[in-house]
């Protein structure tokens, strides 16, 4: 939603963070992958399951922070790739917007 991402961007500028800040408008469910890996990703909408590709683009060592499930039944979830596999680290009950695509599932 591009009026979203604009308010956002007038948000971080406030905070004057150090590095380099990237945002990008999309359907969020292919992730970001010709800027993957990456070492921490945190979303902000809750798809009913996790994207494949925020597995994928997911760096070795990287961690994942996402809201998972549908209604009122989310669960937020702390994951960490590793060599072997996902590996999940905590979970709380919550509830975010639901994660909108821009095409449906198949």
């Amino acid at each position: 939603i591009p009026e979203l991402m604009a308010r956002a961007e007038r948000a971080l500028a406030g905070l004057h963070l150090p590095g380099k800040l990237h945002l990008r408008t999309a359907d969020g469910w292919h992730g970001w992958p010709s800027a993957a890996p990456f070492e921490g990703v945190i979303a902000t909408a809750a798809p009913a399951r996790i994207p494949p590709a925020f597995i994928e683009q997911l760096a070795i060592g990287g961690r994942l922070v996402i809201p998972v499930g549908a209604g009122e039944t989310q669960v937020l979830r702390v994951l960490e790739r590793q060599p072997d596999g996902l590996h999940e680290l905590h979970q709380l009950p919550v509830r975010f917007v639901p994660l909108v695509r821009a095409e449906p599932e198949a």
